[in-house]
């Protein structure tokens, strides 16, 4: 027989989204978290770039990005360690794309173009012969993921939030005022579910009987190269190819490189496509003065798109006590401070502070022309 709870609020999913929003709620509210994995932030969480770029996303997404950066500075009990770490981002053309940085500069607050000289003196291992353009932000830092998920976890369980991890939802029905869902182990019943799954959200708006949004899981790959003997990389800025064809960054003595790949697939643990990485690395090769001989290892997460790219942020159009928070795309981490909040806001019913975000970010913006 299966353990029956009864809770307020069920968020379905641990990642960052899922606990920043039961930290954001506040006291009051019985909250259950609810993850399908034995631990929490195990997929996109767990595997994020950890850098807040404010020029980073579309409109909504840099408005979401500028509101969080005073919360990610703002002093608390949870956070004992500063969250943000210096780092900037450098962003490099060759000559066919040069054109590319003077755009970017011209359209972003706080990025500077600097000299092709100037560049490869921030990151010595760059290629005279292929740097023709760059930009710098300096603005860019670096966010301690681990630790923003630890202390909103403790803020919510603090708050009276429990947490149940390896229980998938298996099916979910609305009646009388309220969800029954099923799990292996429970049966649970809830006033209010908050989708939170990430990758997984179409996916557990079906198994409620809920139209999905066309939310759109790709994959980002990541490979791990050691810092070639000679050089000391731990002040380097992140290096950003203007167009995307690549990015890597610094990390303890190592470089983490991405080909930027974006590669439609279904929720699954993502893993790296050796193709794929093979191409990304060799495009890095040619902006560098070095070459690829060892990957120490690689991995992938999913980075999940609404069609506009923008959040899925609200109360569902059609079923009663359904409320979205998904698709939060490669801006997940660097917007959850502010989007936590927005979306407490939104579920408590009250007037959010960024409300001029309401209508671009809600779930019915899908519904127009149906």
């Amino acid at each position: 027989m299966k353990d029956a709870i009864e809770t307020d609020i069920l968020v379905i999913g641990g990642g960052m989204a899922g606990i920043g929003f039961a930290a954001a709620l506040g006291e009051g509210r019985k909250v259950l978290v609810l993850e399908q994995e034995r631990d929490l932030a195990y997929h996109s969480t767990g595997r994020s770039a950890a850098i807040y770029i404010r020029n980073y996303g579309n409109g909504p997404i840099r408005a979401l990005n500028e509101a969080s950066g005073p919360m990610f500075k703002a002093e608390s009990e949870y956070f004992p360690h500063p969250l943000l770490t210096p780092r900037g981002i450098l962003y490099i053309a060759d000559g066919a794309r040069a054109h590319e940085i003077g755009k970017l500069a011209a359209t972003s607050v706080g990025v500077e173009e600097i000299s092709a000289d100037a560049a490869i003196a921030k990151v010595p291992l760059l290629s005279p012969d292929y740097v023709k353009a760059a930009a710098f932000e300096a603005d860019a830092q670096d966010i301690d993921v681990h630790a923003l998920h630890q202390g909103w976890l403790k803020k919510a369980k603090g708050q009276g939030a429990s947490v149940l991890t390896g229980q998938e939802v298996l099916r979910a029905e609305h009646a009388n005022g309220c969800w029954k869902v099923e799990t292996k182990d429970h049966q649970i019943t809830a006033n209010l579910i908050v989708n939170a799954a990430g990758a997984w959200a179409d996916e557990i708006a079906r198994r409620c009987n809920v139209a999905p949004v066309g939310l759109q899981p790709l994959r980002r790959s990541m490979a791990v190269l050691p810092v070639p003997e000679g050089y000391d990389a731990a002040h380097w800025p992140l290096v950003d190819e203007v167009t995307e064809d690549f990015y890597f960054k610094p990390d303890g003595g190592r470089l983490f490189v991405s080909p930027c790949d974006e590669d439609p697939v279904n929720p699954h643990d993502a893993f790296a496509d050796d193709m794929v990485l093979a191409e990304g690395l060799h495009r890095f090769e040619q902006a560098m003065n070095m070459e690829v001989t060892r990957v120490e290892r690689s991995w992938a997460g999913l980075r999940t798109f609404a069609p506009d790219r923008s959040p899925v942020v609200g109360f569902d159009g059609g079923t009663e006590g359904f409320f979205w928070l998904a698709g939060q795309g490669g801006y997940g981490i660097q917007t959850a401070p502010a989007l936590s909040k927005f979306a407490a806001e939104l579920a408590e019913n009250r007037t959010p502070e960024l409300h001029h975000l309401v209508e671009p970010l809600s779930p019915t913006r899908f519904n127009e022309g149906k």
